[in-house]
């Protein structure tokens, strides 16, 4: 075949775990004995739903008395407020029953919020846990241990771990021009599941950690996907395929073409206009499909041999044909010379 040179879009896989969109710890904010819980565990709960109910009993009679004592106090600055008008009171007993006044309003919120605070309600929407308590249990404001974990699995983050290696290589073929951008920092990633199957919505990139962690020396990069089935779990391992951009004049020599040395070095067999064939080494960088990718060793408009390569050696003498149009060899009859293309295919 004659190599020519074309675009081609270049990706990678990386491993990455999924982590859940929105993590929110239900924890009590007034004590009391837990009286009654409203939810199915493992269900799906909206932001404001009510999750447990803690024995209002006892707030209720706080605020009660808090609401008398700010009638009380209402009154008695509404009275001296006409007192102080005909001078029968000095200013500072109007003040000071102002500020009363003023004091039993903000005891009374604090008794109204703790009543409220009662009914334990779900802080954002997604699938709940396992409850931790039960009903009769004694519950405190805020105590270490949450009575329930929400998870908002849709969407769902993927965090991808890439080598910071590889992201130095990336922004140094970007920089020299060889490799065009793909995107704006948004760039569409495709996952594949631990089955082995391919995820049916594709995502896009968010952002990439600001620091490469020294323990493993690579960078995260996160990605978010729609995950309306909630087949994507918090802690899956996955596999991402990121599109990296695009070598504009990328050149691709069939796998099949390329043999191998006892040291690994890549070569081909190259065949000239007089039909002399001689092995070249070449430089691969990826795969690319049923390709390799080549960066040094061979030109566009040069002829590689592509079947036959086990019957040939450097220097013979051969006649080369397309490899679309090479025949098969009848039955038992020896195979035909190499194929290789006499013109641009």
């Amino acid at each position: 075949m004659t190599l020519h040179t074309q675009p081609v879009t270049l990706s990678t896989e990386l491993p990455g775990r999924t982590a859940a969109y929105l993590i929110a710890e239900v924890r009590p904010q007034v004590g009391g004995i837990l009286r009654e819980r409203l939810f199915e565990e493992g269900s799906d709960v909206k932001a404001g739903q009510v999750l447990y109910q803690i024995d209002p009993t006892s707030y209720r009679a706080t605020l009660a008395r808090a609401e008398a004592s700010l009638e009380s106090a209402k009154l008695l600055a509404d009275r001296y407020d006409r007192l102080i008008q005909n001078r029968a009171i000095s200013q500072q007993e109007r003040d000071d029953a102002r500020s009363q006044y003023l004091q039993a309003k903000a005891t009374a919120d604090t008794a109204r919020i703790d009543v409220g605070y009662t009914r334990i309600t779900a802080p954002i929407s997604g699938r709940i846990g396992r409850s931790s308590v039960t009903q009769g249990a004694l519950v405190t404001a805020n105590q270490a241990e949450a009575l329930a974990t929400i998870q908002q699995l849709d969407p769902i983050y993927v965090d991808i771990v890439q080598p910071s290696g590889a992201m130095l290589q990336l922004r140094e073929d970007l920089a020299s021009g060889r490799l065009q951008a793909a995107g704006d920092g948004r760039a569409p990633v495709q996952l594949e599941l631990e089955n082995g199957r391919s995820y049916a919505h594709p995502g896009t990139l968010q952002f990439s950690e600001v620091s490469v962690d020294p323990g493993t020396g690579s960078v995260t990069l996160r990605a978010v996907f729609p995950n309306p089935d909630g087949v994507l779990l918090p802690g899956m391992f996955v596999r991402a395929k990121l599109q990296e951009g695009v070598r504009e004049q990328g050149l691709l020599v069939p796998q099949r073409a390329v043999s191998r040395d006892n040291r690994g070095q890549p070569s081909v067999f190259v065949v000239n206009a007089q039909g002399q064939v001689s092995q070249r080494p070449i430089q691969t960088e990826r795969t690319v499909g049923g390709d390799w990718l080549v960066s040094d060793g061979l030109q566009a408009g040069e002829q590689v041999i592509v079947d036959g390569i086990q019957r040939v050696r450097d220097g013979a003498q051969v006649k080369a044909v397309p490899v679309q149009a090479a025949p098969a060899p009848a039955a038992g009859a020896a195979p035909a010379a190499p194929a290789a293309p006499e013109a641009n295919q």
